[in-house]
C-alpha cells in the first residue's frame, strides 16, 4: 500500500489525486492519511539514524562483542529508555552483531597419578553468596611467534570478577601460586574461601597446596576429564579468546601487555555481565553492591 502512496504523490503533479486515486484503486482517505503520517515516518528514521549511531559506537567499544541485549543494557545505563526489539531491528539493518563463542581447547590438564585429590566442595554449583568464599581456577596458553604464553587465572564466583592472574613461559605450580597471591594481595579472599580447579600437576602439587593452607582456604577439585566439574573457569577462558580478537601475538610482552588491558580494563569495569536480581553490571560493579548490601547490614 506504501509503494502505491508514494506513487501517487510522485505524480500529483502531473494528473489530479482524485483521478490517480481512482486509477490506482486507492481510496482518498487513506492517501491522506499517508500524507499525513510522512512525518512521523521522517522523525523516526532520524531518530533510527541517531540510536544507530549509538549503537555502533557502544558496539566498537565492546570490542565488537556485545550482541542485542548488551547493547539494549548499555544504552538504558546511559539514561535511553529503548526497546530490545529496536536495538535489534536497527542491528540488523546496519549488520551489527556480537560475538558467538569459539568451542573446544586444547587441554593443558595433566593430573599426578600419586598425588590424592582434593573433594568436590563445588559440585557444579557455580553461585556464591558474597564475594571471596568461592573461586575458580584454570590455565590456558596464548599462542605467539615466540611460543605458548601460559595465563593462570581465579575468578570470583559471586561476581565474575578476575581477582588473580599470572603469565609466565611455562606452567609450572609457580604460574597458579603467583596468581593466587594476586587475588589474596588485593584482600579479595576470605578465610576459608574455597579454591576450585581441575586436578593438574599444578593444582595437585605440594607448593600450590602448602600456600592454600598458609591463606587458611580450602582446596575443591573436579574429576579428571569432566570439563563441566570447572565450566565457569572453562567459560571466561572461551570470553577472553573470542573477544579479546588476536589470534596469534608478535611476542609474548605484546601479548601480556593486551591480556592486562582486556582484563583489569575491559573485563572487570567495563564489560557487562546480567546478574539474577541487579540485571546489567560490570563485574567491578556487582563487587560494589555486595559490599553496600554488606556495610548496609552491618
Amino acid at each position: 500500500m506504501s509503494a502505491i502512496c508514494r506513487f501517487v504523490h510522485a505524480e500529483k503533479a502531473n494528473y489530479t489525486i482524485v483521478l490517480l486515486c481512482r486509477v490506482m484503486k486507492l481510496s482518498r482517505s487513506t492517501y491522506y492519511a499517508w500524507v499525513a503520517a510522512a512525518e512521523a515516518r521522517e522523525s523516526r528514521q532520524r531518530a533510527d539514524e541517531v540510536l544507530g549511531h549509538e549503537i555502533a559506537v557502544i558496539h566498537v567499544a565492546s570490542k565488537r562483542t556485545y550482541g542485542v541485549p548488551r547493547v539494549t543494557a548499555q544504552l538504558r545505563r546511559q539514561g535511553r529508555l529503548v526497546n530490545h526489539k529496536r536495538v535489534e531491528r536497527i542491528m540488523r539493518e546496519r549488520g551489527i552483531a556480537g560475538h558467538s563463542r569459539r568451542t573446544g581447547r586444547r587441554s593443558l590438564t595433566k593430573a599426578d597419578a600419586k598425588a590424592a585429590p582434593a573433594p568436590d566442595r563445588i559440585g557444579r554449583d557455580f553461585h556464591a553468596a558474597s564475594p571471596g568464599t568461592k573461586i575458580v581456577g584454570d590455565i590456558t596458553y596464548i599462542p605467539t611467534t615466540e611460543g605458548w604464553l601460559y595465563l593462570a587465572g581465579w575468578l570470583d564466583l559471586a561476581t565474575r570478577e578476575v581477582i588473580g592472574f599470572s603469565m609466565a613461559d611455562h606452567h609450572r605450580a609457580d604460574l597458579v601460586v603467583d596468581a593466587l597471591d594476586m587475588a589474596a594481595s588485593l584482600g579479595r579472599l576470605e578465610p576459608g574461601c574455597i579454591v576450585h580447579s581441575d586436578r593438574g600437576s599444578e593444582y595437585t602439587s605440594s607448593q600450590f597446596r602448602n600456600r592454600i593452607s598458609q591463606l587458611r582456604l580450602k582446596q575443591s577439585m573436579g574429576r579428571t576429564g569432566i570439563c563441566f566439574d570447572n565450566a565457569a573457569a572453562e567459560s571466561f577462558w572461551a570470553i577472553l579468546k573470542e573477544e579479546i580478537g588476536t589470534r596469534l601475538w608478535p611476542d609474548r610482552a605484546t601479548a601480556r601487555r593486551e591480556i592486562f588491558a582486556f582484563i583489569e580494563a575491559f573485563y572487570n569495569r567495563r564489560r557487562l555481565r546480567k546478574h539474577i536480581h541487579w540485571g546489567y553490571l560490570t563485574p567491578h560493579e556487582t563487587r560494589l553492591r555486595y559490599q553496600q548490601g554488606q556495610t548496609l547490614a552491618a
